[in-house]
Order: C-alpha cells, then sequence, then structure tokens
C-alpha cells in the first residue's frame, strides 16, 4: 500500500496506489498541492492529478509506459479539451484505454478534475 499523505486517507481508509503482483491501481487522485491550494485552471489541475499519481506508480515499480487504463472525472464539459491535452502530454504516445466522464461535482468544489489509473508492470 502507498500513501501520498492525503488528510483523507487515514479518515476514508484507503491508500493512494496498491501493487498486486504486477498490477497497481491508483486511487481517485485530485488536483492538491501539498499546501493544500488547488490551481482553478483545469489544465494545471490535470497536470497535477498525473503528477500525483505517477509519483504514486513509480513509488510501486511502475512507469508511465505501465499505464493501461486512465479514468478522468470532470465538472464541466469545457474543460474536456484542457484535461485532454493534460493526459496527451503525459499519454500521447503510450495511448492507455481512457475514460473521461462528466460529473455532477466532485469533493471539493475547488476541484475540476480527478483521475485514476490502472499500470501492469511488465517488460
Amino acid at each position: 500500500m502507498i500513501s501520498s499523505g492525503s488528510p483523507f486517507e487515514p479518515t476514508v481508509g484507503f491508500s493512494r496506489a496498491v501493487r498486486i503482483g504486477d498490477r497497481v491501481l491508483v486511487a481517485g487522485t485530485a488536483p492538491i498541492w501539498p499546501d493544500g491550494e488547488v490551481d482553478p485552471d483545469p489544465g494545471i489541475q490535470a497536470s497535477r492529478c498525473l503528477e500525483i499519481m505517477l509519483e504514486a506508480l513509480a513509488e510501486a515499480g511502475g512507469a508511465p509506459r505501465h499505464v493501461v487504463r486512465t479514468r478522468m472525472f470532470i465538472t464541466n464539459r469545457e474543460d474536456s479539451d484542457a484535461v485532454g491535452s493534460a493526459h496527451g502530454q503525459v499519454f500521447g504516445e503510450i495511448r492507455p484505454v481512457a475514460t473521461m466522464v462528466v460529473v455532477a461535482g466532485l469533493l471539493d468544489p475547488r476541484w475540476k478534475v480527478e483521475m485514476e489509473l490502472e499500470a501492469v508492470l511488465t517488460g
């Protein structure tokens, strides 16, 4: 089990990531900076989510090339290009299966995006 230090981890009872054999699952990840701040820009938020998730993946022994699935939850369809662009900067050549869903809201109203990923650590 891998922790990112989120205050929600102990109270909700979850891990940022879990490695089971060659599989790594990274939990829904919000765009929070260490000081608790959240940038209002959806592209920056997406990049922050990716940064946190990839750090957890690396701690589990993985790299972006191991990612096989991502999920992106956005609160406004107009943010899809900015979020998709940030995703593409990391995964444009890797091309995991991906889902982007517009949701009514996320836990914190400042969050415009939340992401999760799955990886298989082979080759």
